[in-house]
């Protein structure tokens, strides 16, 4: 049997994506405000903190925006788009003055 010269890729194979390198420096500042909202809603790393924008998406409670808005500026939450998503997370958290971790109260915090 003969063999290609190249391998031909299945018609549903999932593209490769480009390594973090490719990944853009600073978030638009509308995704930035988005981030440090969530984040001042639970106070939360990476990935915890990706729970709150996906619900704050649902909801719609930044700015009214949903998921369709909030691609427009760049944030999917797909998991192809996860690791620019966590850069810039990772880049507006480290922005932020340092605030002390929040104590949990209740029978958690005990």
């Amino acid at each position: 049997m003969l063999q290609p010269k190249t391998p031909v890729p299945a018609p549903d194979a999932i593209p490769e994506r480009a390594a973090d390198a490719d990944l853009p420096g600073a978030p638009p500042p509308e995704v930035a405000e988005f981030i440090r909202f969530c984040h001042r809603r639970r106070p939360r790393a990476w990935p915890d903190l990706y729970d709150e924008m996906w619900v704050v998406a649902a909801r719609r409670e930044f700015n009214g925006w949903g998921f369709d808005q909030l691609e427009a500026y760049g944030v999917m939450f797909s998991l192809f788009e996860m690791p620019r998503l966590a850069a810039w997370v990772r880049e507006v958290l480290a922005a932020l003055p340092d605030a002390p971790e929040p104590v949990l109260v209740g029978p958690l915090g005990a």
